[in-house]
């Protein structure tokens, strides 16, 4: 987008930057269980179970983990590195405090993910479902959210910098509290805002988004609409 600043110079909305992921060849996993603090590195997971693993602390750098199950999956403060996570699924899969960059996650069908306080850089979310996605005081930079589904996702007290959404659904977001530069919005096909319009500055919307949050806008500013 184009737009023009108060003395009619032109300014472009900063774009966000997407992972490279070159993966090696990689291992594959048969080992036991995760360890809090282990260090995985050039490892394929595929097919497993791993419900309930304790992974606290755990890092994990040129991995691809694949259809694997990671329901109430302990990976608080993980590191997740040059890695891609293709069609996890999950309930209750704690990674807060947890460090991704340069990831990307794919498909994914996942609910009530603890990403509080997290720190994602250089991430691609694309495709698949996440409903009740905590990332409450995250710090997002670099982040796109590609053609999924997000039901009551929590934003609040986070910080987003050069965050896109692009052809996917936000459905009761809560944005109350974020720090936000060069968040471009206007690529949502469902924009739901829950809670937190006054804290759109720094994002862009288009026309037709600005059409449909006017009553919102309105109200936050104490300004009664009457025919």
């Amino acid at each position: 987008m184009v737009r023009k600043g108060q003395q009619g110079q032109r300014q472009t909305v900063k774009a966000a930057r997407r992972p490279e992921l070159r993966l090696p060849e990689l291992t594959g996993w048969d080992g036991g269980g995760l360890e809090p603090d282990g260090d995985y590195d050039g490892v394929e997971f595929a097919d497993l179970d791993l419900a309930g693993q304790e992974g606290i602390g755990a890092r994990f750098m040129d991995c691809a983990l694949r259809r694997c199950a990671l329901d109430e999956a302990g990976l608080a403060k993980a590191r997740i590195l040059d890695s891609v996570l293709e069609q996890v699924r999950g309930v209750g899969t704690d990674l807060a405090g947890a460090s991704l960059r340069d990831v990307e996650l794919v498909d994914a069908r996942m609910g009530g993910v603890q990403m509080h306080g997290a720190v994602l850089e250089r991430v691609v979310v694309r495709g698949g479902k996440i409903d009740y996605l905590n990332l409450r005081k995250a710090r997002l930079k670099d982040v796109v959210f590609e053609g999924c589904v997000l039901v009551e996702p929590d934003f609040a007290g986070a910080v987003l910098e050069r965050v896109e959404f692009r052809d996917c659904a936000l459905r009761g977001v809560d944005f109350s509290g974020v720090r936000m530069a060069d968040v471009d919005l206007r690529g949502v096909a469902v924009l739901e805002i829950a809670r937190g319009v006054e804290a759109l500055g720094g994002a862009v919307i288009s026309p037709g988004q600005l059409f449909e949050l006017a009553p919102a806008f309105a109200a936050q500013l104490g300004v009664r609409v009457l025919a």
